[in-house]
């Protein structure tokens, strides 16, 4: 009795000792480490990443000392709720107070901003890009002379003009000249998504193709929203009668220059597919990259027989239409009476 009795005190002060230490290890705090850290962490957090994701990034990162450590900061600051998609730079060996503290101030996001203008060629997209981020314009050039890793439409047939989307992009400290315009292709994809491009511009009797040609001609002729379908308008107006389309604007793409609203006979009588003077029909490809208002433009003109159009105030972008040539010629003259006191 007396063996039984000692083998049971002392199972039962090994269980209070063994209750007692998991007690203890439950109530001790979660490893971690002490102050802001040293040396420089990219960190990134990723859509639908919740505390215990970012805390088993860090962890891996070596950045907090356990998950317990961040998860535990992380329900005691209501902020933690807020932590925003993107990259971070952060420190090794930071407390997981502190490394909380940078991921809850979305000002510490880690990006660059980007914005294309509407009108751009590609070659002026590329010296966008260019002067905003670290790559050279050589590099951006590289990867549009090997198309298909940009996912362009098969109807772009290779060539990315007209296919960059203008808009604001944010860049992260992981992007390339390849996923830079990737990205501007998807945009590209994204915008048009909804707009039915392949049986719209079959009723129009035209491919998509086409179609975005169009649209980057409207672009880049008009500066006016509410302008655009009826320029698209006269654009189709004159392909219909087989009219030579005579914009200075392909003129220009031929030549890349800029600021200039005219051009010379000389620059005219170039050989050239895309010198709508001398050739009926469409350029090729487009000739700049349009935005979502002159797409849906091309898309759906306006209502009218307008053969002629030009800009008569280049100074807010105002436009004037003609139906005849010598109603089109009392609007030039408009234009050459604004150039006699402005820079055209």
């Amino acid at each position: 009795m007396l063996l039984a009795f000692a083998v049971l005190i002392g199972g039962a002060f090994v269980a209070y000792s063994f209750g007692l230490s998991a007690l203890k290890e439950r109530l001790r705090p979660p490893a971690d480490y002490e102050g802001s850290g040293t040396g420089k962490v990219l960190v990134q957090v990723r859509e639908g990443d919740a505390a215990t994701d970012i805390a088993t990034t860090l962890v891996a990162k070596q950045v907090v000392k356990s998950r317990d450590a961040f998860t535990a900061a992380a329900r005691d600051d209501p902020k933690s709720v807020g932590i925003q998609v993107g990259f971070y730079e952060l420190k090794h060996k930071m407390s997981a107070k502190a490394a909380l503290g940078v991921l809850v101030k979305p000002r510490n996001r880690i990006h660059s901003v980007v914005t294309i203008p509407e009108g751009l060629r590609t070659d002026q997209i590329v010296d966008v890009l260019a002067r905003k981020t670290k790559f050279s314009a050589r590099q951006f050039r590289r990867v549009l002379a090997r198309p298909q890793a940009l996912g362009l439409p098969s109807y772009a047939q290779g060539n990315a003009e007209g296919y960059l989307f203008p808009a604001t992009y944010e860049l992260s400290p992981d992007s390339t000249p390849r996923s830079i315009l990737r990205s501007m292709v998807a945009r590209y994809e994204s915008a048009v998504s909804d707009l039915d491009l392949q049986a719209r511009a079959a009723a129009l009797g035209y491919s998509v193709h086409d179609v975005m040609t169009v649209a980057s001609i409207v672009q880049a002729e008009g500066r006016l929203d509410r302008d655009f379908p009826k320029i698209a308008r006269v654009l189709y107006n004159r392909l219909h009668k087989r009219k030579p389309l005579q914009l200075d604007t392909t003129i220009v793409y031929i030549f890349k220059t800029k600021g200039k609203l005219t051009t010379t006979g000389e620059q005219r009588s170039v050989d050239s597919p895309y010198n709508t003077y001398r050739r009926a029909g469409l350029p090729p490809t487009p000739i700049a990259a349009p935005g979502e208002s002159a797409i849906k433009a091309a898309l759906n003109p306006a209502k009218g027989s307008w053969l002629y159009f030009v800009t008569t105030n280049p100074s807010n972008g105002a436009m004037s239409f003609a139906t005849s040539y010598s109603g089109h010629l009392k609007n030039v003259a408009k234009f050459r009476q604004y150039c006699k006191t402005h820079s055209c």
